[in-house]
């Protein structure tokens, strides 16, 4: 939505159908509109390990920015600030893993592309909140662009879904390839978003698995 007003609106109008736990304003400001026991509609159709209809098991949160059909923007340092605090007090109450803290483009990648690619994924990890990969964004920017063979975009795939990415129901392969790279790219190579699978995605991915032991 383009301001605070608009999403707190659509966010509390049951006609909207879509609802979230918390919404940080552009200030930092923390709104709790739906209690964290109820479900709220914030994930849509979404997968994520083996779990489905991700809104029964999540607790949505919406931090206001006009998005990308509106001249998406930098998060504000008040917004991450605050963020960041809700996230520890969420932690801490629900003992939530360090797995399980998403983007709406990673359960949803078809449909959804928030918090998209301005998002500081990389600030969470340093909070300790998230996992991240163990190599250096310059030594690896010299792979961006080359291309992989099918084996090895394969080994690539079969990583995200370790990671806990999954297919798209009632998609061709293709079209999986491009929307789960992109959400892939959205977080963990934030520099090129274009859905194409290339040497330093899959180094990424590679360092990611094996960093945090995922089997």
């Amino acid at each position: 939505m383009k301001s605070d007003t608009l999403a707190i609106k659509r966010l509390s109008d049951p006609k909207s159908k879509v609802s979230a736990h918390y919404l940080i304003k552009d200030n930092g400001k923390i709104l709790n509109l739906v209690p964290d026991s109820y479900i709220a509609w914030h994930a849509g159709k979404s997968l994520w390990k083996s779990y489905n209809s991700m809104n029964k098991h999540s607790i949505g949160i919406e931090i206001s920015n006009p998005g990308h059909n509106n001249n998406y923007k930098n998060f504000s340092s008040n917004q991450i600030s605050s963020l960041s605090k809700l996230i520890k007090f969420l932690i801490k109450k629900y003992k939530i893993k360090k797995t399980n803290i998403l983007g709406h483009s990673d359960i949803s990648p078809k449909r959804k592309k928030d918090p998209g690619e301005k998002f500081p994924w990389k600030t969470l990890f340093k909070k300790g909140f998230i996992n991240w990969h163990k190599l250096k964004d310059k030594k690896i920017k010299i792979y961006r662009g080359l291309k992989l063979t099918l084996i090895e975009e394969e080994i690539f795939l079969k990583n995200l879904y370790k990671f806990g990415y999954c297919k798209i129901k009632n998609e061709n392969l293709s079209k999986n390839k491009i929307y789960l790279t992109k959400a892939f790219q959205r977080r963990f190579r934030q520099g090129l978003v274009n859905g194409k699978i290339d040497k330093e995605c899959l180094l990424i991915s590679k360092s990611l698995i094996k960093t945090n032991n995922y089997t």
